[in-house]
């Protein structure tokens, strides 16, 4: 299946990027204090951190919209893919992508860029967590749901690998043009 949706492997920070919203791993609570919520949050502001807090608790595989602060992207999707419990549950992963999805869709997001969700505290190794996302977004592909026109995938040095590996290795038997990995020379 040829996923509608140009997708790019990027190494760096999430919240430089200049896109329409971006999709980053939450807790339940919705504080901003795991590595990647916590550098959003100093780029963005505190108000982001007491929008989400004041829309939650919520639970796994549900997300909270915030405005997006000081960052050139004007909101955040704060997905809980990983619970408290640190179990690793493949369904949690995806209900919360496909969540944030939804929400993107409903708010018209169509540049997307998202952290590694299911990486959060070491709860699934780099690779799996990229076949959960490709396959969930295969899924909503083949049942018509909505997909953003573009996805960034931003990671960090530990899963940049894993992560081209997996989309290049989805789009082995695609048409050119279909998903966009860049070379590694593009990363930041």
């Amino acid at each position: 299946m040829t996923l509608p949706v140009e997708i790019d492997v990027w190494q760096g920070n999430i919240a430089e990027l200049e896109v329409d919203g971006i999709i980053i791993p939450a807790n339940e609570s919705l504080f901003m204090t795991a590595p990647i919520a916590a550098a959003v949050k100093r780029a963005a502001g505190e108000e982001v951190e007491r929008a989400a807090v004041a829309s939650g608790p919520v639970g796994p595989g549900e997300v909270v919209v915030t405005a997006g602060g000081r960052l050139a992207a004007p909101y955040i999707v704060h997905a809980v893919a990983v619970s408290h419990d640190l179990q690793p549950d493949r369904d949690r992963v995806a209900k919360a992508l496909n969540a944030a999805l939804d929400v993107a869709a409903h708010l018209a997001l169509r540049r997307l860029a998202m952290s590694a969700l299911g990486t959060e505290r070491g709860v699934f190794p780099p690779a799996e967590a990229a076949a959960i996302i490709m396959e969930t977004l295969e899924v909503r592909a083949s049942q018509g749901q909505a997909l953003p026109d573009s996805l960034v995938l931003a990671v960090g040095a530990f899963e940049a690998s894993a992560f081209r590996g997996a989309v290049e290795a989805r789009i082995a038997e695609r048409p050119a043009g279909s998903v966009l990995v860049p070379p590694a020379a593009r990363e930041g």
